[in-house]
């Protein structure tokens, strides 16, 4: 398990340097509204402190249910401070790392090892009936 995590790490931080992630539940949802066919992996934040939200957890329904029907692979991670380090900017606290998209880059030419491992380790989980895992992300 502590594989995929490092994965997903790897995966975000290449997607990040490719300029092909987007960070924020109203951000992904504007791409997946706009143009859903760029959108590869979808990760989900949530921990303790928004658990009760309910606009949160409406939101992550809808995302989910638009990954399943066009068959984005989704993950969800519990420690959402953890993923704003990772894909945040040091100087900017990002307040809605909540989701989190990994887009196809424009020119097609990405070929990233760690998010083949990611789509791989999805589509073990669904053949499971687990049709959103959970990943942990270690620390630093």
């Amino acid at each position: 398990m502590e594989a995929i995590g490092k994965s997903l790490k790897e995966a975000l931080k290449s997607a990040q340097c490719e300029d092909c992630l987007t960070v924020g539940v109203y951000e992904s949802a504007k791409i997946m509204n706009d143009d859903p066919d760029s959108v590869s992996f979808c990760v989900l934040a949530t921990d303790e402190e928004w658990e009760c939200d309910i606009a949160l957890q409406i939101h992550f329904t809808l995302i989910q249910s638009f990954c399943f029907d066009n068959d984005i692979s989704i993950v969800r991670v519990n420690d959402m401070q953890r993923l704003a380090e990772i894909v945040g900017d040091k100087t900017v606290q990002l307040e809605d790392a909540h989701c989190c998209l990994i887009t196809n880059p424009v020119d097609g030419s990405c070929e990233d090892a760690a998010l083949e491992k990611l789509h791989l380790f999805c589509e073990e989980s669904r053949s499971l009936n687990d049709w959103v895992p959970e990943i942990t992300l270690l620390e630093r």
